[in-house]
């Protein structure tokens, strides 16, 4: 079993920064794929940025040159930090972790974080 725990959002106004934070633990045997995506009221689910276990980096066109994916490989851990927030940036932040345990391969979800930028 994998198991995702995220840290490190909340409210900030506009212009501020945060950092969020994954953490993947349990029978991991490798980590491919670690990624930020989220979800606005009323819109659908959306990535945001997402790093390969060669360090290659995507991100979607309305966050670039504001926010920065990175990742220790050594604490399992994705970070996403979040500078120039603006109020469209609202929404529940979602970590993904793609991989393979001894026996399978596991794509799992965090819990999502709230991040609410606003005055």
């Amino acid at each position: 079993q994998v198991q995702l725990v995220e840290s490190g959002g909340g409210l900030v106004q506009p212009g501020g920064s945060l950092r969020l934070s994954c953490a993947a633990s349990g029978s991991i045997f490798s980590i491919n794929v670690m990624g930020w995506h989220r979800q606005a009221p009323g819109k659908e689910r959306e990535l945001v940025a997402a790093i390969i276990s060669g360090g290659n980096t995507k991100y979607s066109d309305s966050v670039k040159g504001r926010f920065t994916i990175s990742r220790d490989n050594a604490k399992n851990t994705v970070y996403l930090q979040m500078n120039s927030l603006k109020p469209e940036d609202t929404a529940v932040y979602f970590c993904n972790v793609r991989g393979y345990t001894i026996a399978t391969m596991f794509d799992n979800w965090g819990q999502g974080t709230q991040v609410t930028v606003s005055s």
